[in-house]
């Protein structure tokens, strides 16, 4: 189904698509956006439900009738299925929208599309997700991801890091455990019930398990890079999120790889 379609006259005009599959909508009009009033905070919907006219319509008006203002929309319905994603980001007054009346409106949408997920953020005002790091035994990733979360980068609370067990003078850090390249079972997966994301230091589906720099660099090709995913129960096998590309020099050394990457 086209996304054109469910753009009626009542909406702002598009101003342009991306050719990916994943569609950012820039919507035109004057902007307003949190550091050009004070007043303003940030919120983010996620949504998904079956496919139908006028979803588009209904969230706009959704976030528009309380005064908020759509700043991007990512749009995805995929072909051949009868499914609708979308996430918003937009701006609002906490004074003019609460916080529990927007949860109340976003519920009656859900509602109204019977819609299998509706996810509404506020980060400023809700609580940081808790996440668990699962390292391997090279540690110059952690070190960044650690230094972005204690800069405040990453709007999150990082409160386990899981890595490779290492015995240093006798002492094993009660805090770390194996973990190397493995299959986290069916049985882990449903029993924690969700999501686990995974970033490979490889273009996924090519280069799967251990030491994809390694192979990247023996098969010569000349683009590398790293992949997030979802974890599933087969071996760098999710869903992909997002992927970074990097070109491959011949000059460049194969021991410099993970760190460029």
């Amino acid at each position: 189904m086209s996304l054109l379609r469910r753009v009626n006259t009542s909406l702002p005009q598009v101003v342009g698509f991306t050719r990916r599959s994943l569609k950012s909508l820039k919507f035109a009009g004057d902007s307003l956006d949190s550091s050009s009033s004070p007043a303003l905070i940030h919120g983010i919907h996620v949504f998904h439900c079956p496919d139908t006219l006028g979803i588009v319509a209904k969230l706009s008006e959704c976030i528009a009738s309380r005064g908020g203002n759509i700043l991007g929309a990512d749009i995805f319905v995929p072909q051949k299925k009868q499914v609708f994603y979308s996430r918003s980001d937009f701006v609002f007054d906490p004074a003019k929208w609460p916080r529990v009346k927007m949860e109340e409106d976003f519920l009656k949408l859900s509602k109204m599309f019977n819609a299998m997920k509706s996810v509404v953020r506020v980060p400023t005002v809700d609580p940081k997700y808790k996440i668990a790091v699962l390292a391997s035994k090279q540690d110059h990733c952690l070190v960044d991801l650690l230094h972005g979360w204690q800069d405040g980068r990453l709007p999150v609370d990082i409160t386990c890091i899981i890595s490779i067990v290492t015995v240093e003078n006798g002492i094993l850090p009660v805090f770390l455990s194996a973990y190397s390249s493995m299959v986290l079972s069916g049985n882990f997966l449903s029993s924690y019930g969700k999501d686990i994301i995974n970033i490979h230091h490889g273009l996924l589906p090519s280069f799967k398990g251990g030491n994809p720099s390694k192979q990247a660099f023996d098969a010569g090709v000349k683009l590398i890079g790293a992949t997030s995913h979802f974890v599933t129960e087969e071996l760098d096998a999710g869903p992909i999120i997002e992927q970074m590309v990097i070109i491959l020099l011949l000059t460049t050394a194969i021991n410099s790889l993970p760190l460029n990457i």
